[in-house]
């Protein structure tokens, strides 16, 4: 069988693009640079040269599979303005890959994350997002589930956790609190600290996207998570002790204009229950959990 790839060069890629070979998968990865062609072609997947703006590519690319997992995304969060540009995009392609589907019945598995969810309970797969004003990402919920029925195709999305880890995470969460520690001297978290986030390592992230692939079911969500709460200020400790640097609690206001929007992230309580996941899927985390794998793993 042979699966479309979109992002199949990102962090998240490079661990999927192996899973689905070492299960007997072809794939195809949309590439739309010679650095990325040249690493999915490492990896021992095909390359389809192309980007999301290039909607002929993600339908041929669609329509010669047996299925779509869609990682790739415009990550501007700039301004409200940008991100809902790089969602337009998003829904674009999305579309146009399903149309390319229609009638097959076959799996185009898309991401967003916990994030969205309501603050302060422990949401699941079945919790709709709370969504602020000017950010519109999650309208691609009600898209896949509607073109689903519409096209007759499986579509599903997959809710990520805020922090996806692993070797060779050079841009997510865990390093940009890093880098953000390292140039103030402290690693400093907002409040108590006792916002909980969602975590998964990206192997078994990996895993959970090709399960949802082979046996995830059409208009449904699922969240490939290991750890369903991990306390922020556990997540700083854990990178000031790595770092050697002294962890403290301030303020939002005063972390504001230091570490910018990632002072209002460190504030999102939205611990997760997966258990639906779990069981239609047989999903296990076998992986390292958050602490340890900075311990271990992150700023070597």
């Amino acid at each position: 069988m042979r699966v479309f790839v979109t992002g199949a060069s990102g962090f998240i890629g490079k661990a999927l693009v192996p899973e689905l070979l070492s299960h007997g998968y072809e794939v195809v990865g949309l590439a739309r640079s010679d650095s990325s062609a040249e690493a999915i072609s490492k990896a021992g997947a095909s390359v389809a040269r192309g980007h999301l703006h290039d909607l002929e590519t993600l339908k041929e690319g669609a329509k010669a599979s047996d299925g779509v997992i869609h990682l790739a995304f415009m990550n501007d969060f700039s301004s409200p303005e940008a991100f809902q540009k790089a969602t337009a995009t998003d829904r674009a392609a999305i579309t146009a890959m399903a149309e390319a589907m229609e009638g097959t019945n076959n799996p185009l598995v898309i991401c967003s994350g916990t994030l969205g969810y309501p603050h302060g309970s422990v949401s699941n797969e079945d919790t709709n997002p709370a969504i602020p004003e000017g950010f519109d990402r999650d309208l691609t919920t009600s898209l896949i589930y509607r073109l689903s029925k519409e096209k007759n195709i499986r579509g599903m999305l997959m809710r990520l956790a805020p922090v996806v880890h692993g070797k060779g995470d050079a841009h997510g969460f865990v390093p940009m609190l890093g880098q953000a520690a390292q140039k103030n001297g402290v690693a400093a978290y907002p409040g108590e600290g006792s916002a909980r986030w969602t975590a998964c390592h990206v192997n078994d992230a990996a895993v959970a996207f090709r399960l949802a692939f082979e046996k995830g079911k059409a208009a449904t969500t699922y969240l490939p998570i290991a750890e369903s709460e991990v306390p922020v200020k556990d997540i700083l400790a854990a990178i000031g002790k790595k770092l050697g640097l002294p962890v403290e609690s301030k303020p939002t206001e005063e972390l504001l204009p230091v570490i910018g929007f990632l002072a209002m992230l460190m504030n999102a309580d939205t611990p997760a229950n997966n258990e639906k996941t779990r069981r239609e899927l047989g999903y296990e985390p076998k992986e390292v959990g958050l602490l340890g794998d900075i311990a271990a793993n992150y700023f070597n």
